[in-house]
């Protein structure tokens, strides 16, 4: 028969026992600055703890590790990603990097197309060679269109054929709702993304390229004589940050895909269609201090905790223990101890054979603020089915049983 049972209802259940480790315990996140008078009205985004006024028109904030969404405002909606979209570009390169198709000290030709370029320049020469290191640092600190055609033309011949590449990239990795018409983001009506498109692609560079992601908090870079800032306003100013990229046309307005990291925690937060440089610094600050500040990573369940021991039918061992495979990390308000409940579901007795490993019930997470999510459950070890002298008495005891 189905068991359903109530493993925890505020948590206590587990804190009692030491099955439930909160690692951010013993160190929090800072406080916030007070938030800065708003330049333009706000409007709500969705929070699991309630809207959050906000003047971003789309905005997203993401646990790095979790992916769990803390704060979305049209994160879906299409819009104009203008040089944020140079992620996809960046991405692109690295992994040409990484499987060994292109070499930092690898030197590419400028076309005159690149030299001739408008908008944020590196300033590249016509027809000089300039090496991949060297443009990858005028793409990400400065912002670089130029330098951006250089890759293009380098690696697909034209900008067009390397505008389907980033196409292609972006379906492999996840990007559902993301069209690219060019390298740079320059305007074009075609050229469109969403905010949860870009924290995607900000978590894969993070993740997928360690080795490069450096590259997103260098400060400044110096090309043709002429010295750049990066362009992050979070960098020295927010603690933890440590990328990724700004952007700016006059029909997707000030935005910024932004990344920081305190301790084990990183939160990814993308924000457009802001009024002006300085909100767009001010509104990304005050976003990210609050979801360091609101929500925390916890730990309910290691790979190798025991969450129940259930009953076994005919196997060589009473029972089986449940186990969750890996570590349960969830990002959870601060809060959450009184509002979590988790339920554990499985049919039993569980009939052996049993093999380690093997699906065998669930858990259901959900509370107020706490994203609802259901996680299996595993068998913790084999189960043999007893031999058939052994079945009977079971067989009979269980008849008897009801």
């Amino acid at each position: 028969m189905p068991h359903r049972r109530e493993l925890l209802g505020g948590a206590a259940a587990l804190l009692a026992t030491g099955a439930l480790i909160d690692p951010a315990a013993a160190q929090r996140a800072p406080r916030g600055r007070a938030p800065a008078t708003p330049a333009v009205p706000t409007s709500p985004a969705s929070t699991p703890l309630g809207p959050v006024d906000t003047q971003a028109k789309q905005a997203i904030l993401v646990d790095a590790d979790t992916g769990a969404i803390l704060l979305d405002k049209n994160a879906d909606e299409r819009m104009h990603p203008s040089s944020m979209s140079k992620l996809m570009t960046a991405y692109v390169v690295f992994d040409m990097l990484k499987q060994g198709r292109l070499r930092m000290d690898q030197t590419l030709t400028v076309s005159e197309r690149a030299w001739r370029m408008q908008g944020s320049k590196m300033f590249v020469e016509l027809g000089s060679q300039i090496s991949v290191s060297d443009l990858l640092h005028g793409v990400i600190v400065q912002s670089g269109n130029d330098a951006c055609i250089v890759l293009a033309e380098g690696i697909s011949g034209s900008e067009q054929q390397f505008a389907e590449l980033l196409n292609e990239y972006g379906k492999k990795i996840g990007l559902t709702n993301s069209n690219f018409r060019n390298s740079t983001g320059w305007p074009d009506p075609e050229h469109l993304m969403t905010c949860h498109d870009l924290a995607t692609l900000a978590r894969r560079i993070i993740n997928d390229f360690p080795e490069y992601y450096n590259l997103y908090s260098v400060r400044s870079f110096q090309w043709h004589g002429i010295s750049q800032e990066n362009r992050n306003p979070l960098l020295g100013r927010t603690p933890g940050a440590d990328g990724l990229k700004t952007g700016h046309t006059e029909d997707g307005g000030y935005g910024l895909t932004s990344s920081v990291k305190r301790g084990d925690r990183r939160l990814i937060l993308v924000v457009n269609g802001m009024g002006s440089m300085r909100a767009r610094g001010e509104e990304s600050d005050r976003l990210m201090e609050w979801g360091f500040r609101e929500f925390e990573n916890v730990v309910l369940f290691r790979a190798s905790d025991t969450v129940e021991e259930a009953p076994v039918y005919l196997g060589d061992r009473a029972t089986v223990p449940l186990v969750g495979g890996k570590d349960l990390v969830m990002t959870l308000p601060r809060q959450w101890r009184r509002n979590l409940t988790v339920k554990l579901r499985y049919e039993g007795p569980i009939p052996a054979p049993i093999a380690k490993g093997q699906e065998v019930g669930s858990l259901d997470v959900s509370g107020q603020g706490v994203p609802p999510m259901t996680l299996p459950l595993y068998a913790g070890a084999d189960v043999s089915k007893l031999g058939v002298l052994s079945r009977i008495p079971a067989v009979i005891g269980r008849w008897i049983s009801g």
